[in-house]
């Protein structure tokens, strides 16, 4: 493989887009969107994954399948979509729908490879399409997803997973733990550090200070002590007294049940969750097809659709490649700053 100039020399960004695990909708999403001239006039997305199983899906869609990489100089010299092929796998052996221990050490190879190549500015960030977390496990993957594989692959401790889109954003204390382990989990460190993560990020998007709303663990924000084991008073509290401190505009801990409601939302731009679904659940019953994972903390871009494989309309043609395409233009937009 030839050494590769910096990707900030290219005309346009050069993105790695993985294709997730191709038993689920990844492919198709990755395949429609190199169609779209939105993304194919501000960046050149590299499609990492099985070629073969890419290529069958495409034919099978009528899709238009890019041209496979044969080294790294053929991505250099051009600023078409290409597939860069990852993972070793027997395309006819792939069915729709069924991920297995194949085509999750194929979507984990696929995503190792993007990393190491941001890290080595080959790419100038990355995309990820979505993974069966299943499958990770069953190929013998110790990371519950994406994010957990990141951190530990980019060597970094503070990191957190934001949720954004025009509507609401979302940044998460905790990720992908049991309920009830969160309670034992949660630090006012760790409640400020996300604070300001989330702060910091949104704030760059909008040229102005983001107004933070922290909410709170327990029904009614533990409601003094009643519904809770005093969270709120030792944990929460203390981390926004110290993000006002800092000058950051922040209201909470708030109830969650109230949190969401439309005038909140209006003098809210971003949220501190204190775990997966409580910020989940109303990001994506707001902005399902609209939203971005962003991966805070790391020193390289990343971002990722906001939902899962989809395996019910895995090679269909029916899944909806807007996630995906707001995951790839919000990587250019962070890749240029």
């Amino acid at each position: 493989m030839s050494t590769a100039s910096p990707a900030s020399t290219k005309r346009i960004p050069r993105l790695a887009v993985t294709v997730g695990d191709v038993a689920g909708v990844g492919p198709e999403l990755a395949l429609r969107c190199t169609m779209l001239s939105e993304i194919t006039d501000r960046c050149q997305p590299i499609l990492v994954g099985p070629a073969d199983v890419v290529r069958r899906i495409g034919d099978l869609l009528e899709l238009p399948v890019p041209e496979v990489a044969r080294d790294w100089a053929d991505v250099e010299v051009s600023d078409r979509p290409m597939i860069w092929p990852v993972g070793d796998l027997d395309a006819g052996a792939v069915a729709a729908g069924r991920p297995d221990a194949a085509t999750g050490a194929a979507s984990l190879s696929s995503v190792q490879w993007a990393i190491d190549a941001a890290i080595d500015d080959r790419v100038a960030g990355i995309v990820t399409g979505p993974i069966q977390k299943e499958a990770w496990h069953q190929a013998g993957c110790p990371f519950p997803g994406h994010t957990e594989l990141l951190a530990d692959r980019t060597g970094v401790t503070d990191f957190r997973m934001m949720l954004t889109s025009p509507q609401i954003s979302c940044v998460l204390v905790t990720i992908h733990e049991a309920i009830a382990d969160v309670p034992k989990l949660i630090r006012t460190s760790s409640i400020v550090e996300a604070a300001r993560l989330g702060h910091a990020a949104v704030s760059r998007r909008l040229g102005r200070p983001a107004r933070v709303t922290v909410l709170g663990l327990n029904p009614h924000a533990g409601e003094g002590g009643l519904f809770s084991h005093g969270e709120e008073e030792r944990l929460i509290q203390p981390a926004v007294d110290q993000l006002s401190r800092e000058g950051i505009p922040v209201t909470g801990p708030l109830p969650p049940d109230t949190a969401f409601t439309p005038r909140q939302r209006d003098v809210t731009d971003v949220y501190v969750c204190m775990y997966h679904d409580q910020g989940l659940i109303p990001l994506k019953a707001l902005a399902f097809d609209e939203a971005v994972n962003v991966t805070l903390g790391l020193p390289i871009v990343r971002t990722s659709v906001d939902h899962g494989t989809a395996l019910d309309l895995a090679w269909t043609g029916r899944a909806s490649h807007h996630s995906m395409q707001a995951a790839i233009e919000m990587a250019i937009d962070l890749a240029a700053n």
